[in-house]
């Protein structure tokens, strides 16, 4: 007669509801691994921003240039009366493609003068008699509005105009007959933000100042009241 096999009493207690591996995820007590919760990232806010308060220049322009311009040429509307709207930076660079290490070099210099990440500048077609492709590199750009845009019109007047080497103003006739104005100036070491030890390649920008009028007279008023260095004038002075 076979012997019987004695089964052993399945245990009566109740299951536990923590899942296997220990305790539940998040618990203090739980594993390290996938259980463990992870602190909330910090919150990265990618629109530039300037330092808190009104800037100095945008604060005069409000109080003071908008007065006297409407008076000066009669304007009965506010909405009449220039303004800045936006002010863009431009670095060309023909060799870009075969010396991307300046244009890198480009790229965190306007980003140290303005505080604003710029931006590389692509190539729309290809001509072949300068060796370029469509979608090449060719330079870098940065377009200010707002606080910082009034910070950096601020610190060129007051700061990178006076190291201009041999001085004489700003060319008084590079409006573009809608009320925008173009200039150019040939060493980015004019800017106090520019360490000449780091310096890869002595390069110069193009800088567009665009305005919300279309007329020409009135662009250069504004211009004037903000204390523009023009050439054969004497530059107003701004509180």
């Amino acid at each position: 007669m076979a012997e019987t096999e004695e089964k052993t009493p399945k245990s009566s207690a109740p299951k536990s509801s923590a899942p296997k591996g220990g305790a539940p995820k998040g618990a203090p007590g739980g594993s390290p691994g996938k259980g463990k919760d992870k602190a909330p990232a910090a919150a990265v806010d990618h629109a530039p921003k300037a330092v808190e308060g009104t800037p100095r220049l945008q604060e005069y322009y409000e109080k003071t240039i908008r007065a006297r311009l409407a008076k000066e040429f009669g304007l009965a509307n506010p909405n009449q009366v220039p303004r800045v709207v936006k002010v863009v930076l431009n670095v060309g660079m023909g060799d870009a493609g075969k010396n991307p290490k300046q244009l890198d070099a480009a790229v965190d210099e306007l980003g140290l003068i303005t505080g604003q990440k710029a931006v590389v500048t692509k190539a729309k077609k290809a001509i072949a008699n300068f060796g370029l492709r469509a979608g090449m590199p060719v330079g870098a750009t940065v377009t200010l509005r707002g606080a910082r845009m009034y910070e950096f019109l601020d610190r060129f007047i007051n700061l990178a105009v006076p190291r201009i080497r041999d001085f004489r103003g700003l060319p008084n006739r590079s409006f573009d007959g809608r009320g925008n104005y173009t200039f150019g100036i040939k060493e980015q070491l004019i800017f106090p933000e520019i360490d000449y030890d780091r310096v890869e390649k002595i390069h110069g920008m193009d800088i567009t100042l665009v305005t919300s009028t279309d007329r020409d007279d009135l662009a250069m008023g504004l211009l004037r009241e903000l204390g523009w260095p023009f050439r054969g004038e004497t530059p107003q002075r701004v509180a």
